[in-house]
């Protein structure tokens, strides 16, 4: 049975994935098998040696200890694109929103006072000073084409926008999913210089923190839409406020709202709305629940930050999983325990990624735990499970 500890409230499609007569789901377990979270914050955890797995019921794992999890040999798991969806409609919504002053309109309209001819007069004399623009024609900027930059490209190419694109890394699945008419930019410098809303979709690291900084704020187009749905400091919120005071910045749209940035007429700020609907909460908790379920039983591993991609059907034997350093000679040393301990191998998968490889092996016979001792004791090797007969 395994043991299954929630940080967070879990929508209830995703745990409905792990039958009960298999997993047990608690938020009080001292000693779990995994872990599915969502938005609690890790870095201060101290886990027992039983956790294997941490799901994350989202995209972004800043909240998550990474590197320490993939010393202790703990597989991290996340779900890219399942809120896609989601954030793909808010990104449309903010660049309506900007371009139709709807903020301050809003604002406007709610404080008018007095008898409804009054009303009517303050609305024909006032509405002037929120003449919008239309987006059909207009440029639009997507640095980041993961699922959701892919998503988000294509919708406004569907709404009749011009759309470029900046993803030095972007894989052959999202370059085959995307409009055909979306231009590439070569960098983010032409990206901003050609944009007339530009949307980020890129994770929070070294690389990406102030991608917008003032330094860059001086080659945007004149009166261009910022817009951060993806990680709060991808863009210097000091830089864009001084930006839009000057008038070189038409609108800033975010969901990551600050003092700076609440009361900014030019500023629309949301409470992390992003992937706030149901749909995208089912979504994560379905994905990273099968992802999680299939590791614990199976060994096989996909959206994994940390651990290479590997996936081996099982069929016959017993199946041993070791996580371990990737260097020289880990697979050979495996192998000679497994011999001296007279177990043949019947099929066997070694994977890497970066610091670290995962080898699954099915072998003939119920592995002895001193065998697996004698292979947690080779150096290098991070963990070491069996789980048991096939099928």
């Amino acid at each position: 049975m395994y043991k299954i500890l929630t940080l967070n409230n879990i929508s209830v499609a995703g745990l409905e994935r792990l039958p009960r007569d298999q997993y047990e789901i608690s938020s009080e377990f001292s000693h779990p098998d995994a872990i599915l979270v969502r938005s609690a914050k890790m870095h201060d955890m101290q886990l027992p040696d039983t956790v294997q797995a941490i799901g994350r019921a989202g995209a972004g794992v800043n909240n998550i200890p990474v590197p320490q999890m993939t010393a202790q040999g703990v597989a991290v798991f996340n779900a890219p694109g399942a809120n896609s969806n989601a954030v793909k409609e808010l990104v449309l919504a903010g660049m309506l929103i900007a371009a139709r002053n709807i903020g301050p309109a809003w604002d406007f309209a709610r404080g008018l006072e007095g008898e409804d001819a009054a009303i009517n007069k303050a609305v024909e004399a006032g509405k002037k000073n929120f003449v919008g623009f239309e987006l059909p024609g207009r440029t639009l900027g997507v640095a980041g084409l993961g699922a959701i930059g892919v998503k988000v490209a294509n919708a406004a190419h569907a709404l009749g926008m011009n759309v470029i694109g900046y993803d030095p890394t972007i894989t052959v699945q999202s370059a085959w999913k995307l409009e055909s008419n979306v231009r590439q930019a070569i960098s983010v410098d032409e990206l901003v210089s050609q944009s007339d809303f530009i949307t980020f979709h890129v994770p929070l690291i070294d690389a990406t923190r102030n991608m917008i900084n003032a330094e860059r704020l001086r080659l945007i187009k004149e009166g261009a839409v910022l817009l951060n749905f993806a990680r709060n400091g991808i863009i210097d919120d000091e830089a864009v406020v001084a930006a839009l005071d000057d008038g070189k910045l038409y609108g800033y749209v975010c969901d990551f709202p600050s003092n700076r940035l609440k009361d900014h007429p030019r500023v629309i700020s949301l409470p992390h709305l992003g992937a706030s609907t149901k749909e995208a909460e089912d979504n994560c908790a379905i994905m990273v629940a099968d992802q999680v379920s299939d590791y614990l039983q199976n060994g096989n591993i996909a959206n994994s930050v940390n651990f290479p991609e590997i996936n081996l059907p099982r069929s016959a034997g017993h199946r041993i999983v070791v996580v371990n350093s990737n260097v020289p000679n880990m697979v050979g040393q495996i192998s000679t325990d497994l011999a001296n301990a007279g177990l043949n191998i019947i099929d066997m998968l070694n994977r890497s990624k970066e610091q670290v490889a995962v080898t699954l092996l099915d072998v003939d016979k119920e592995p002895p735990q001193d065998c697996l001792d004698l292979i947690a004791g080779i150096e290098g090797v991070l963990s070491v499970r069996r789980l048991g007969a096939a099928g």
